[in-house]
């Protein structure tokens, strides 16, 4: 018996040691414990009581009750990380009731998780999940290999309606975890009613908000305070505290209410409108009419109010438009097109009517800002992160735009690794042709806007989000179109440098504009010869030149002079002499 005993002791105490062995170890991230700016669409960040709060702790004497509670509810509000992991397990706890009459869990106390591959795809990540005092989400088998680059980026999206008190985020040892911070793009700021909040979305991703930040790939800070949203002056202060690319004011569905009257909701729109160009005169204003209810043809009364209230809304916009104030757009009830399938009660829109106002919105937007799409992948602005190793595009571009926010340079080049390793502002690790930048650019104050693995649908993005803005340079030289040869035809490649320079140009007018021609490339000749070709059909002008710099390169064979090139394609620094000698004659023409 004794010796039974002794052999069952032993077996459990193996047992023990391999299920320990077994249990799984995590990396645990509390976001309101990192000193890194993490959260994404609050606009006070560091002037908050609580760590997911959406306005700054001083509000709370400004405001109503009703406004101060809603602040508190993470509507808009987003986490980005990078990681490497199969598993992502989400741990919170809200301080609200978990749903609505008329809106899911999911929705109203539920978290989304996005992530972006490398050539800026938006993707969606399913995930399991329980409610409970304490929610839990579970995301597993998720790809972990982009490519050449090990890991993904993630957003996730927080609740629409509820407050968030504690929240933590794991992911299996030894995986990569990096917080990303918050971007300094300038970002739109949407002041609303429930509608802007997120009611009815099902999931917190799919409010209107959301969507229009993933198609512009820019920040939106969610200022909707469900019936609470009605154009307060306290609200249109802070909003104007904010330097934002640009604000929305979509109050109106509140102010159909009795006891408003068309004179006092004409007054109420213009002190507001009037409130934020005196703080920020260029900051432009989208005014939205009311989206309708979906019932009019049964219920005539609603069709009156709706109706009635966009009529004041059309009258503000053609008074202030007519006294010359600038920078004021009007979004249409027609451009929102709602429809009796797109809202839950005939006035908080579903996931359909969530997707009609960002495409409504995306397009009014694209219109104000001169931001065109076209349909192919190259009129299409993107970003991108394929690089591993040399650079982070992101890091880069903030560079960039804290480099123009306190210089003043006069020479541009924009394009891919080609620019990007030659030599210049921002540095590069990577520097081949370092002599002959200095030689030829370095006196014109020159600033190199080059980043590696850019296709011309990455440059367009970048063009329309800040690069080009508060500069004034008198001349401008693009090299890109390499890194489209093997997804797009030469037609396509045409199409998207012509959409670039139109896009440049529009963004400086007054700049001279060289497109230097795709450099030849081993085994690609031929066809650079005849693309090349094709390029040089685009219509020019005395501001915007074409340059072919294929004699440089190329042997009278036509194939490329191997000793101008470290691979193939990156110029070693002899073929960074030739080029920047071409160059310097075609711009100081």
């Amino acid at each position: 018996m004794i010796r039974k005993a002794l052999i069952s002791s032993i077996l459990l105490l193996i047992i023990m040691h391999s299920n320990a062995q077994s249990v799984k170890e995590y990396i645990k991230w509390n976001p309101a414990s990192d000193s890194t700016k993490v959260l994404e669409g609050q606009g006070w960040t560091g002037e908050v009581n609580n760590f997911y709060d959406r306005l700054p702790a001083r509000a709370e004497k400004m405001v109503s009750e009703g406004i101060w509670k809603l602040a508190s509810q993470t509507a808009g509000l987003q986490l980005r990380f990078r990681t490497n992991a199969d598993e992502i397990i989400i741990k919170y706890v809200v301080g609200g009731n978990i749903q609505m009459p008329h809106m899911p869990a999911t929705g109203v106390s539920g978290i989304d998780l996005y992530s972006k591959n490398i050539d800026g795809k938006w993707n969606w990540a399913a995930g399991r999940f329980s409610f409970g005092d304490t929610i839990n989400y579970q995301f597993s088998n998720l790809v972990t290999n982009d490519q050449h680059v090990k890991n993904r980026d993630y957003t996730l999206y927080l609740p629409l309606y509820n407050s968030v008190k504690w929240m933590e985020i794991s992911v299996p040892k030894p995986s990569l975890f990096t917080p990303l911070p918050k971007r300094i793009d300038r970002p739109i700021i949407v002041y609303g009613t429930s509608i802007a909040q997120g009611a009815c979305a099902t999931r917190p991703g799919l409010v209107w908000s959301s969507i229009l930040s993933r198609k512009l790939d820019l920040p939106v800070i969610n200022l909707g305070f469900s019936g609470s949203g009605r154009l307060d002056p306290p609200i249109v202060g802070l909003i104007g505290e904010v330097n934002a690319k640009l604000y929305v004011l979509d109050c109106l569905p509140n102010l159909v209410a009795p006891g408003i009257s068309a004179e006092e909701l004409y007054k109420r729109i213009v002190a507001a409108v009037g409130q934020l160009k005196t703080k920020n005169p260029t900051i432009p204003i989208l005014l939205t009419e009311h989206d309708g209810y979906t019932d009019e043809e049964m219920n005539p009364t609603s069709k009156k109010q709706y109706a009635d209230a966009n009529k004041v809304m059309k009258k503000v916009f053609d008074s202030l438009t007519t006294a010359g104030v600038k920078n004021i757009f009007l979004l249409s009830k027609e451009q929102i097109n709602q429809d009796i399938e797109s809202t839950i009660d005939r006035v908080h829109p579903n996931d359909i009517g969530m997707m009609n106002y960002a495409n409504a919105y995306e397009m009014k937007i694209r219109e104000i800002f001169n931001m065109a799409v076209g349909k192919s992948s190259t009129t299409i602005p993107i970003t991108q992160r394929r690089d591993a190793n040399t650079y982070d595009w992101e890091t880069r571009h903030k560079e960039i735009l804290r480099y123009n926010g306190t210089h003043s340079p006069q020479l541009l080049f924009i394009g891919n690794s080609i620019t990007h390793f030659w030599g210049g502002i921002p540095t590069s690790d990577v520097r081949n042709g370092s002599d002959s930048w200095s030689k030829y650019f370095e006196k014109k104050n020159a600033i190199n806007l080059g980043f590696g693995w850019d296709r011309i649908e990455n440059v367009l993005w970048r063009v329309y989000n800040g690069e080009l803005d508060n500069i004034a340079p008198s001349q401008i030289v693009i090299m890109i179109g390499t890194n489209n040869l093997d997804f797009n035809s030469n037609n396509e490649i045409r199409e998207g440098l012509k959409f670039l320079i139109n896009a440049i140009s529009a963004k400086q007018p007054n700049a001279k504009i060289l497109l230097m021609s795709i450099l030849p490339r081993r085994n690609m000749e031929d066809r650079i010869n005849l693309l090349n070709k094709l390029i040089s059909t685009i219509p020019f002008n005395k501001r915007i030149k074409y340059a072919d710099a294929g004699k440089v390169f190329l042997q009278p064979s036509g194939k490329i002079d191997e000793s101008l090139f470290s691979d193939g394609l990156h110029p070693n620094a002899a073929g960074y002499e030739k080029l920047g000698a071409l160059i310097d004659t075609q711009i100081g023409k």
